[in-house]
């Protein structure tokens, strides 16, 4: 637990946890950057804020599947349902328990529920409780847990007493630093989010820059390569809750099933997962990423069998992913289809074909 004017240390902390403010779909964090630093912005009677944590630790080693090149790899939390839903459940029942008592106790019983749905600032305030501390890759740690955390709050009225905060035990270690694909971190504990893998396939809404595309590899949702390389997670349990368990059908899905996906089998395959939020076009144009990074020259027909999707998104995908793959086939391809094509970004990625 922590009070919320002890938010002063861990409101400055904000400021080097991400840098890509004015960003895109990023635009988000200036604008509700008074809300994150102050709780009581979000909730004016809040006294304390009570900090949870529940362990989504993978089974088995979550970056083997990088080698499978015709495979995908998706991200841990996302290999099973919604961590939203599962976690708000289970918080709401633990606040209604929380609520009653405090009313037991003649305590205020006002209380509000967040898991990543408001801006809070989950990770200082984790940090601040005890949980664990932000590792130089920005995420929590915990001796306990290691990386593999979702984090959720109660805003309560309620006066409760501190419990001490978590320090550092990253100690001279850069694992995290030195195993990020695309170099996103600029400085310890300063991460610039516009070249993060996990915002590039997830948050960012555009066609993923073409300098972080090979270093994409086979990452189509998500990376957690800077968790991964965490030492602590030695001490790490795996999941216990069922519905963290991995999916079997998304451990190592095949790239040419996913990228043949219509919307509505899209939307069927990943019902009730993280991975329906981003929609099938932004979805299907970071598979055919994967597939333009897979050398499989078998997989070409499958990037030239989306030019003509109706997502600019995935034509732009797919010429990137067929020129990699058979450049031959693909200025064929661009005789054919640039005259007809009306969208700017995807004419771009005609006239820059064979560049990477």
């Amino acid at each position: 637990m922590t009070p919320p004017e002890g938010l002063g240390a861990a409101g400055e902390r904000l400021g080097v946890w991400i840098d890509a403010g004015r960003h895109g779909s990023m635009e988000w964090m200036p604008e509700t950057a008074d809300r994150r630093a102050d709780p009581r912005r979000i909730f004016p009677d809040v006294r304390s804020v009570v900090m949870l944590g529940m362990n989504y630790g993978p089974e088995d080693d979550p970056l083997a599947t990088l080698a499978e090149r015709q495979k995908a790899t998706i991200s841990v939390y996302a290999r099973n349902r919604d961590y939203h839903d599962l976690i708000k459940g289970a918080m709401k029942r633990i606040g209604s328990r929380f609520a009653a008592e405090a009313r037991r106790r003649n305590l205020p019983d006002e209380i509000k529920v967040f898991v990543d749905t408001a801006p809070v600032m989950e990770k200082p305030l984790a940090a601040a409780a005890g949980i664990g501390w932000q590792g130089k890759h920005t995420n929590l740690v915990s001796r306990e847990h290691g990386s593999w955390l979702f984090l959720g709050a109660i805003f309560t009225a309620a006066e409760l007493p501190a419990d001490p905060a978590e320090t550092d035990h990253c100690g001279s270690c850069r694992r995290c630093l030195e195993a990020c694909p695309t170099n996103a971190f600029p400085a310890p504990y300063q991460l610039d989010a516009r070249r993060c893998i996990s915002y590039l396939t997830i948050e960012d809404k555009g066609l993923i820059p073409r300098e972080f595309r090979k270093d994409l590899g086979n990452r189509i949702y998500g990376c957690d390569d800077c968790l991964a390389a965490c030492p602590w997670n030695k001490f790490a349990e795996t999941a216990s809750e069922a519905k963290l368990k991995a999916r079997e059908d998304l451990q190592a899905p095949s790239l040419k099933d996913l990228v043949r996906l219509d919307d509505a089998a899209f939307r069927q395959h990943f019902s009730g997962s993280p991975i329906k939020r981003i929609g099938r076009a932004k979805f299907v144009s970071n598979v055919l990423i994967a597939i333009g990074n897979s050398g499989d020259a078998e997989l070409a027909s499958e990037a030239r069998a989306r030019l003509d999707d109706e997502s600019p998104l995935v034509r732009g995908a797919a010429i990137w992913a067929l020129a990699r793959l058979a450049p031959e086939t693909a200025e064929r391809a661009r005789a054919e289809l640039l005259p007809q094509e009306d969208n700017a970004a995807v004419r771009g990625e005609w006239n820059l074909l064979g560049e990477d």
